[in-house]
């Protein structure tokens, strides 16, 4: 539930939501989700947490990455760490929950809504500390993928859980070919 007048904050873990969005087949517009929060409350601040190559002469995200931040969004991110796995497998790391902890800690006091785009179970006592901070939560995640994308304790915990599926018509598009692909962790 939301209030007209309430000051509103979007935290969106980028790799999580964009993974539950392709999980369910479908992308996400950020200008219809924008324009979404802005019509629920006094949408304050959009921040947007991904990681990024830094040796990549080009990165497949950073088209998405400067439309966010001309767009209104407030874009944080880091180097991503590339590392060989056990088996010899190239992976990439580039986890953004202390960044995305820090600054909701710091931007509680300013605001009453906090809308976490994640369904990481690690988040469960950063939404812990918002609410005895007086700080409502909304988490959107989907317990409609297989497996669902949302950790069971934090939904339990959220104020109210939003399922990204139901958002779909409001805020989702087809998905691209060419689609950015997020650094997961």
């Amino acid at each position: 539930m939301f209030y007209r007048d309430e000051r509103l904050a979007l935290f969106i873990d980028g790799a999580n939501l964009y993974a539950a969005a392709k999980a369910l087949g479908f992308d996400i517009d950020y200008k219809l989700l924008r324009q979404e929060f802005l019509r629920r409350g006094k949408l304050l601040r959009a921040f947007y947490y991904t990681a990024l190559l830094d040796n990549d002469e080009y990165s497949p995200i950073r088209p998405l990455i400067d439309w966010l931040h001309y767009n209104g969004f407030t874009m944080v991110t880091k180097p991503a760490k590339e590392f060989t796995d056990s088996q010899g497998r190239r992976k990439v790391k580039g986890n953004m929950d202390i960044e995305l902890t820090v600054d909701a800690m710091e931007l509680a006091p300013r605001v009453d809504h906090i809308v976490l785009f994640s369904g990481d179970g690690d988040f469960r006592p950063l939404v812990e500390a918002l609410q005895r901070a007086g700080v409502r939560v909304s988490v959107v995640s989907t317990i409609r993928s297989q497996p669902p994308m949302i950790a069971d304790e934090l939904r339990r915990q959220a104020d109210n859980f939003i399922e990204l599926d139901e958002l779909r018509d409001v805020i989702g598009r087809a998905p691209r070919d060419d689609h950015a692909r997020a650094v997961n962790d």
